[in-house]
């Protein structure tokens, strides 16, 4: 794993290994105050409160199997064989029950008019794609990222789609309240449940829902943070560990980030040349335009289908242009088009490879190269044998027919559409393996040392852009046209 036995840090194992040592062994009330007991500096707590609920469960485990694991301040760099074996089976169990599940019961969920025999191999493909999917395979096990976060977002959309919106509100507050990330999710959320609550009008049934939605929020983020609720001091302290604005807009960059302002930065230098407040409202700015048709189109016309594809575009926006975005933020794009592979498989299938092409550098610096290309040859290999996504390369496989009839006697290339697409997945394909193995393989030239880094962020970049306009127009042009949609059908 990154960083074993390399002082001082140590890398994610020893993060959450410290976080487990610093709940157990400190009150409440000093878990992200800078004290002698808990340097913050050395993998101080910046996530919120239920990751810290959560660490002090392991911790109470791991004390009973050895008490060595977590004692304050002796088991800073704490590595031994059996510890690893515990942590990655903290993960595992975390993935079976909360992460696993949401998944197959998503999957068994989805509706379809074929057979009950050709339904239940899709969604054991489905299925098995989504928990195959490479990208949280690998930082689930290389870096001990809990995916206790993506799965209750997976449990919040299964709830919605039954239409239980107070539990799914319920489930997705837990998720906002174990990452910070997932506001990546939360407008799609906030807009589809509101726009329901106009559609059944506010003046009755909708008032209703909209003050039990309301109720329900509150109450579970109370019901979180009501050990840090003592004074505004508290409540402060932990928003500032959750929230780093003095930071910048981005921090080193050492891996490159697939994201705009890490591929811009090789051109401008933003960091010098704007401060930090400024770098903040540029991102909020740039962030907010580019949410906003996606998030007025879902509140003005609520659907369970434009919700999930509203999941895509919206995380896929906060990934692209908000403030300090990680590497593995992608995950949290990953997890809604896993949502839709049964949709639009090619696209999804696609999006996904490049996502988890885009965390090269992180998993090459995490020794993960074999891993990486087995768990890619094997995702691919499957999408393949379960979707024949190189089949379903049409303008109506892609959704696009919308926008087709738009553009009718304007545009000429809508024909020769699907030898088109499929030439660009198979040059994508071929260019992210040649830079995998050269990443891997060679040397880079002195003077540019970070050359197949670059390289992997801004071709990464590139395809997110093209992955982001695709869904918009998807969204966009579907409530333009769903009139003349409805003809069609």
């Amino acid at each position: 794993f990154l960083g074993a036995g390399k002082p001082p840090l140590y890398g994610d194992y020893e993060a959450q290994r410290h976080w487990q040592e610093v709940t157990y062994n400190l009150p409440v009330r000093q878990w992200y105050f800078n004290t002698s007991d808990n340097n913050l500096l050395y993998w101080g707590l910046d996530y919120p409160p239920l990751t810290a609920y959560h660490s002090f469960v392991c911790a109470y485990i791991a004390k009973l199997i050895n008490p060595d694991w977590i004692a304050l301040h002796t088991s800073r760099g704490y590595e031994s064989q059996p510890h690893k074996l515990f942590m990655r089976t903290t993960v595992f169990v975390a993935d079976l029950l909360i992460y696993i599940p949401a998944v197959i019961l998503y999957c068994f969920s989805l509706k379809e008019t074929s057979t009950k025999k050709k339904a239940s191999i899709l969604e054991g493909s489905i299925a098995l794609c989504i928990l195959l999917y490479p990208g949280l395979i690998l930082i689930d096990h290389g870096h001990f990222q809990y995916p206790l976060s993506l799965g209750f977002a997976l449990w919040a959309v299964l709830c919605l789609s039954y239409d239980w919106d107070l539990l799914g509100s319920m489930a997705f507050c837990l998720a906002l309240n174990y990452k910070q990330m997932e506001l990546y999710h939360s407008l799609p959320f906030f807009c589809y449940l509101l726009g329901k609550c106009f559609k059944k009008g506010l003046k009755g049934k909708g008032l209703v829902l909209l003050i039990k939605i309301a109720a329900t929020v509150v109450l579970s983020f109370a019901v979180c943070w009501l050990p840090f609720c003592t004074d505004m001091e508290q409540i402060m302290q932990v928003l500032r560990r959750l929230f780093p604005i003095d930071r910048g807009l981005f921090e080193a960059c050492m891996d490159k980030v697939a994201n705009i302002w890490c591929s811009l930065s090789i051109l401008i230098k933003i960091k010098n040349v704007m401060s930090p407040q400024t770098q903040l409202k540029l991102s909020f700015a740039v962030t907010f335009l580019s949410l906003l048709p996606t998030c007025v189109k879902l509140t003005v016309r609520p659907s369970l289908r434009g919700f999930k594809f509203a999941l895509v575009s919206c995380a896929l926006s906060f990934f692209l242009f908000s403030f300090q975005v990680h590497e593995k933020s992608i995950l949290l794009v990953s997890l809604p088009v896993c949502l839709i592979l049964n949709e639009i498989p090619f696209m999804a299938t696609w999006l996904l490879l490049v996502s988890t092409f885009s965390m090269l550098p992180l998993l090459l610096k995490d020794g993960l190269l074999l891993p990486y290309t087995v768990t890619m040859l094997a995702f691919l290999s499957i999408c393949v044998a379960s979707f024949s996504i190189l089949e379903k390369t049409s303008v109506e496989d892609l959704q696009l027919k919308p926008l087709s009839l738009s553009l009718k006697g304007y545009i000429s290339w809508f024909k020769p559409f699907p030898k088109i697409i499929r030439s660009l997945f198979l040059l994508s394909v071929a260019l992210m393996g040649v830079l995998s193995v050269t990443s891997a393989a060679a040397h880079p030239p002195q003077r540019l040392p970070d050359l197949f880094p670059v390289c992997v962020s801004v071709i990464s970049c590139l395809h997110f852009l093209m992955f982001l306009v695709y869904f918009n127009i998807i969204l966009l042009w579907d409530s333009k046209n769903s009139k003349s949609q409805k003809k069609i059908s």
